[in-house]
């Protein structure tokens, strides 16, 4: 039987990956810090992991529990991550210490004891500002927006005569466009583990999450993904915080979908190489606000538009998930309505501890948000 090592296995996604790989067959190792942040301070396992997965409570920093977590282990899918844009943007060392030294330090072991295959987790946040299309046709990449025109309220990215661009989807061509200490601490996980997987003989690949949702993801983590923030605030009577103007797009995929990617990644005969994981459709924040709302019961509460910008912030990004198709196989199982529908679900057990409001004060405290 094939060990799988999942490192932040104990996680959001990790959690639902272990699912998958448990009802493929895979023998399933959970490697997890268990951080307040996500879990709460108790670091007590979660009653979400499945039986069958044998968890260890470590820190991927350190190099003698990786080793430990490694022995035995035939692949590896590394999803241990600080996450989160904006909290990186002033934690800065605590982000780089276990996105890129976590990173430098599972390598270090795998170079002395090569595995049959590495998955790492990427993220779209490594575009910046996702493909737009001009008036001409021609489709461009965008720098960052002026901050002179953020203050101004205008949003929209804009051609050299000053006419607003129509967002298009992105591949995995586009060169990246670092704008927050978390894309670059993505960037180089994925670098990192593309290299040592060539030069070691590790089949490799990287997955580029696109915005993940659904049950399990932690409700009291103000920096986690954006579904989970607004439904904190609303289990707690309070109107989700959207910046800008909320007509910014993204592209949500559900937990589910993401974990049977990172199972077809596993077994891909195409590696060294790099897939979005999206639904590869894009929706506006403020439209998912409604959306979250209406499922959840909660349509008095409607979204509070700040019309405020945060550090490291981008317009539009939504995936292109061509290649994925073709490469991996992967096709998206669940329409957004119905992600929706199981989240509410979920949430109706769920006490959410609010901090978006103390998460947004941080930030101005900071002169992250204009």
């Amino acid at each position: 039987m094939t060990r799988v090592l999942v490192t932040g296995g104990a996680g959001f996604i990790g959690s639902h990956a272990a699912d998958v790989l448990l009802a493929a067959g895979y023998e399933v190792r959970l490697f997890d810090n268990l951080s307040p942040q996500v879990h709460g301070g108790n670091r007590q396992r979660p009653a979400y992991l499945a039986d069958d997965a044998e968890l260890i409570v470590g820190d991927v920093t350190d190099s003698l529990a990786v080793e430990q977590a490694l022995s035995g282990t035939d692949v590896v899918l590394h999803l241990a991550a600080a996450v989160g844009v904006g909290q990186s943007m002033y934690d800065i060392e605590p982000y780089v210490r276990t996105n890129e030294l976590g990173t430098a330090v599972l390598l270090q072991a795998l170079s002395k004891r090569p595995i049959d295959r590495l998955v790492v987790a990427s993220s779209m946040s490594i575009y910046g500002e996702g493909l737009y299309r001009g008036r001409d046709g021609s489709v461009v990449a965008c720098d960052e927006r002026p901050l002179e025109q953020l203050r101004r309220g205008d949003w929209e990215l804009r051609d050299a005569a000053d006419r607003p661009l129509d967002p298009v989807p992105t591949p995995e061509t586009k060169q990246p466009s670092l704008s927050s200490i978390y894309a670059l601490n993505k960037y180089a996980q994925e670098r990192m583990c593309l290299i040592t997987g060539k030069a070691y003989g590790i089949p490799t690949v990287a997955l580029r999450f696109f915005n993940v949702f659904g049950p399990r993801q932690a409700l009291s983590n103000p920096y986690t993904g954006v579904l989970a923030i607004f439904a904190a605030r609303l289990l707690n009577g309070r109107p989700p915080l959207v910046f800008e103007d909320g007509r910014q797009r993204r592209d949500f995929v559900h937990v589910h979908d993401v974990a049977r990617a990172c199972r077809m990644a596993l077994e891909a005969d195409h590696t060294q190489d790099v897939f979005n994981v999206g639904s590869g459709q894009s929706r506006t924040i403020l439209s998912v606000a409604e959306d979250l709302a209406e499922v959840m019961g909660r349509r008095a509460i409607p979204p509070e538009i700040t019309r405020k910008y945060r550090a490291g912030d981008i317009r539009h990004c939504f995936a292109d998930i061509g290649k994925s198709r073709d490469l991996l196989g992967f096709e998206p199982h669940v329409a957004f309505k119905a992600g929706l529908e199981e989240l509410a679900e979920y949430l109706a057990d769920q006490i959410a501890d609010d901090q978006a409001e103390r998460a947004t004060r941080e930030l101005l405290q900071r002169g992250l948000v204009t």
